[in-house]
């Protein structure tokens, strides 16, 4: 672990922090790659059931770390400098997607860039009262990456994600709300309890049916009826056969409340 991401697990629920305040935490190499890395390693780990993405300071996240990238466009071939995508941006938003359990970005203040797709990502995305949200990608020039392509449409609609991508401007959090963008806004000084209280709720919740769900719906936008039906009996399969079914099953019958174990 880097200074610049800190990562806790407790009760179930790991909490990674973006911890470059002063940078609003724009990411550089070293944290792109501990970012990337330590999303895999909580989607690994049995004892993390959801997950927690925020940033310290007054921003989420706007994204690459400009002051490195002028650096990096006059030593590198554009080759060398946009193998960034695929080495760093695409394993990030590809894990969060498809990461087995919930993950629940807590909004604390802009995200911008590649900071907006990574929020993009996530299942939940509870937002702070002052913060917003900017695409920004073509106001420098460059087209999309992290997953935006993918993510944003199915948030607000081809027609608006166009819109969002090629005319750039910062959403505020109530705009974002009725966007589709945010899943809730909170008062700023609750937005870390807020996350919390979600992620707990979901770490004590059918970890198994969360993530036969989540691959559902992935392999459905990509997939025709007929194959993603096909896909639905596969997850029912694999969830139905786990402890915490037939677990919550025997709850329902003795009409008890049901402890779901994660497995």
């Amino acid at each position: 672990m880097i200074e610049s991401l800190l990562y806790e697990v407790t009760g179930g629920v790991a909490t990674l922090t973006l911890n470059r305040p002063d940078a609003m935490n724009a990411l550089d190499t070293d944290l792109k790659v501990a970012l990337r890395d330590t999303l895999r390693a909580a989607g690994d780990d049995d004892q993390v059931r959801a997950v927690v993405l925020t940033g310290a300071g007054r921003a989420f996240c706007v994204g690459q770390d400009l002051r490195e990238h002028v650096s990096n466009l006059r030593d590198l071939s554009p080759e060398e400098l946009f193998a960034t995508v695929p080495a760093h941006y695409a394993p990030i938003a590809r894990t969060l997607v498809t990461m087995p359990k919930p993950v629940v970005a807590a909004v604390n203040g802009v995200a911008a860039g590649a900071g907006a797709s990574i929020a993009f990502a996530c299942d939940f995305r509870i937002f702070a009262d002052t913060a917003g949200v900017n695409t920004a990608f073509a106001d420098i020039g460059l087209s999309v990456d992290t997953g935006a392509s993918w993510t944003l449409p199915r948030l607000v609609g081809h027609g608006k994600a166009v819109e969002l991508l090629l005319m750039p401007e910062t959403v505020p959090a109530e705009e974002a709300l009725q966007l589709g963008l945010a899943t809730k806004v909170v008062p700023a000084e609750e937005l870390a309890e807020s996350a919390r209280e979600l992620a707990e709720r979901l770490a004590d919740g059918p970890t198994e049916a969360y993530a036969g769900i989540k691959r559902a719906l992935a392999f459905s936008a990509t997939h025709p009826l007929d194959e993603s039906l096909a896909f639905e009996g596969e997850m029912m399969a694999r969830t139905g056969a786990t402890d915490d079914h037939r677990s919550a099953v025997a709850s329902f019958v003795s009409k008890e409340r049901p402890v779901f174990r994660g497995r």
